[in-house]
């Protein structure tokens, strides 16, 4: 292979792997601070313990994001150098405020609200949990500007005697169309990925209490995991309201600015007016006319496109392939078919982990009920991995659909701001990117260890016990010292 392929493996392994612990990061943190101010509001001890466990969780995932973000930040020089020395002025100020900004509100105040239970008022000690909610919710929206500036670059200029792009507008770049179409996107799917985590954890638990011979367990499950899973499933159920909506509002903008990435996501090799939408294709989908549509749905293609249902014109992928080489010069402009087509169905598809999770345990639980059935137990489980599969295909289908480029030229802009993946790339031996590879390869699995191990230990061990007594430090602070539970084997005997 060459240098441009492992450095695009390399690259990405670490942001795939990176982006395991975003979503749940981004949508555990104000969830945490919801439980937070339930317990401040209320009084209620559950919404502490909840809280506490919870927020353990949320802390494990956060220091393993951040161990495995900061490698990302320093391929950019060391893999991509050349794409950093063209838009570097430009994508490092939303970086840079990401860094200055939101980063210093998430590392400062976490902080804070870790040794704060015992020393800080309540009241402050529960606002220090929504500025680091605040604070990872800020960071990504300046990494997404900074991402949407690839998929299409506002806000700047080329100077043709530097040969660079330079930043004309911070306000331009910060208020990106593409910007403002994926954040609320994005944030919607880690809330999706957070509710679902929740009510996934806590449908287990009560399975495993309801069927416990302890008297104590089974009124946990109604009073500490039942409010758990009823209140995590209300955020999946906003969450797939509003990954669906603004997902509509991207596939149009998309439709627009990248026409080449619409036309893959469908295999569409040759313009055609309303074509059908595939759910399922047959063929290599690369050799782009092998690929045979099996089935089917007409209206939903064109809707996406422009909001219509008929008499929408889409262009293929042969056609469009022919009018850039006419435009940008000799080369390939079509992503990898097979690649596009089916993340972008994963995607799609992969959300019916937590709509089955939303209705099954709606259903279970109404009306005061605790859900005792193993099948439940087990679909909690299930439907746990599958909001994180589904945010990775997104980003998969996002960033091989806009392949070769890695700053697709503005259609409607300056179209010299623009440069393909095989001119970013830096000028190493391939032998030396092979070698980095594997390294970070092997470092990033060890991690996936450890975070599983900590988070299953963590998830088995359960809440502290409520407390029975409370020091003085403990109604002044809003905090308590609780026992631990001694960690039991995950089983499903319950």
């Amino acid at each position: 292979m060459s240098t441009v392929d492992i450095s695009r493996w390399q690259f990405g392994i670490t942001t795939v792997y990176h982006f395991i612990f975003v979503p749940l990061t981004i949508g555990l943190a104000p969830i945490v601070a919801g439980m937070q101010t339930a317990w401040v509001v209320t009084g209620n001890e559950r919404w502490y313990r909840l809280t506490k466990f919870f927020g353990k969780l949320f802390l494990i995932n956060f220091a393993l994001g951040v161990a495995t973000g900061i490698v990302q930040e320093f391929q950019f020089g060391m893999n991509w150098s050349e794409y950093s020395r063209f838009i570097g002025d430009i994508f490092g100020a939303p970086l840079a405020l990401e860094a200055l900004i939101a980063f210093f509100m998430e590392s400062t105040f976490i902080g804070l609200w870790i040794f704060g239970w015992t020393r800080l008022p309540k009241l402050v000690h529960l606002a220090t949990i929504w500025i680091v909610a605040i604070g990872v919710n800020a960071s990504a929206y300046f990494i997404i500007a900074a991402n949407s500036f690839m998929q299409h670059p506002v806000g700047a200029r080329y100077n043709p005697d530097t040969g660079r792009a330079e930043l004309d507008s911070i306000f331009s770049l910060l208020t990106n169309n593409t910007t403002v179409a994926a954040f609320p996107h994005v944030v919607a799917g880690a809330f999706l990925t957070a509710g679902t985590f929740v009510a996934g954890i806590a449908g287990w638990y009560m399975v495993r209490n309801a069927r416990s011979g302890d008297a104590v367990k089974r009124e946990e499950a109604r009073t500490l995991w039942r409010p758990a899973a009823r209140s995590s499933l209300l955020v999946i159920a906003a969450s797939v309201v509003v990954v669906a909506l603004t997902g509509d509002i991207q596939g149009k903008i998309m439709f627009d600015q990248q026409p080449m990435k619409m036309a893959s996501a469908e295999s569409l090799c040759h313009t055609e007016t309303d074509p059908d939408f595939s759910i399922l294709t047959v063929g290599t989908h690369n050799n782009c006319d092998s690929v045979t549509h099996v089935l089917k749905v007409p209206y939903v293609l064109s809707y996406l496109a422009e909001g219509q249902f008929t008499g929408v014109t889409l262009q293929g992928v042969e056609d469009l392939q022919r009018s850039y080489v006419e435009q940008y010069g000799p080369g390939d402009y079509r992503p990898n078919l097979f690649v596009t087509y089916w993340s972008f169905r994963a995607m799609v598809g992969l959300l019916a982990g937590p709509v089955l999770l939303l209705l099954a345990g709606f259903w279970m639980t109404r009306r005061g009920r605790v859900p005792d059935k193993r099948w439940f137990a087990w679909l909690s489980l299930l439907a746990i991995p599958t909001p994180f599969l589904a945010n990775s295909a997104g980003w998969v289908f996002t960033e091989m659909g806009r392949q070769p480029w890695v700053v697709v030229p503005n259609l409607t802009g300056d179209t010299t701001i623009r440069m393909t993946v095989a001119q970013g790339v830096s000028d190493h031996a391939p032998g030396t990117v092979v070698f980095s590879l594997i390294v970070f390869t092997l470092l990033y699995g060890a991690l996936a260890i450890v975070w599983y191990y900590l988070m299953h230990r963590y998830i088995v061990a359960g809440p502290d016990p409520a407390p029975t007594e409370h020091d003085e430090s403990d109604d002044d602070g809003g905090g308590g010292r609780h026992r631990a539970e001694p960690v039991e084997p995950l089983s499903f005997a319950y």
